[in-house]
């Protein structure tokens, strides 16, 4: 039997609708203005991205859905991705330290992200989109963890 990760707060689809889309908007706009004043082609530039803003509205929240995070024994289990499914295994032993960010944008809906340091320089280990609660008592958690394994060498 396999455990279920653990899911994201649903927020972070909004957090992310809020730091995305506008930039589509701007885009929009940018070439719809043109469009109106100087010459028509403009309109292929809006309609691109406006296409590029609805696949924006429906891939937000698909790969929101698909984060997700465990805890087993000896790592913790990352997995990322709608398009391109990635899972990370990162053993507690390999955490050098583990930081818990904000963004203002993040902080507004309670939300923060723990990222893990590893002693790879490409790790890209984060769990984003926790309640604030949750993320501070997971970078306890997993540092604990860390130091119990480094001090078993």
């Amino acid at each position: 039997m396999t455990t279920p990760l653990h899911p994201v707060s649903p927020k972070l689809v909004k957090v992310r609708y809020l730091v995305v889309l506008p930039w589509t908007l701007i885009a929009i706009l940018g070439f719809l203005i043109p469009a109106l004043l100087i010459d028509a082609w403009f309109y292929v530039g809006a309609t691109i991205f406006f296409l590029l803003f609805l696949w924006q509205l429906w891939l937000i929240p698909a790969q929101v859905k698909k984060l997700g995070w465990l805890e087993s024994e000896q790592e913790l289990l990352l997995t990322k991705g709608k398009l391109w499914h990635v899972f990370t295994v990162v053993p507690y032993g390999r955490i050098q330290f583990v930081d818990v960010k904000a963004g203002p944008i993040e902080r507004a809906f309670g939300l923060k992200h723990v990222e893990l340091h590893t002693a790879s320089s490409t790790s890209d280990a984060k769990v984003r989109g926790l309640p604030g609660a949750d993320a501070d008592a997971l970078r306890t958690r997993l540092a604990e963890r860390a130091r119990e394994r480094m001090n078993g060498l």
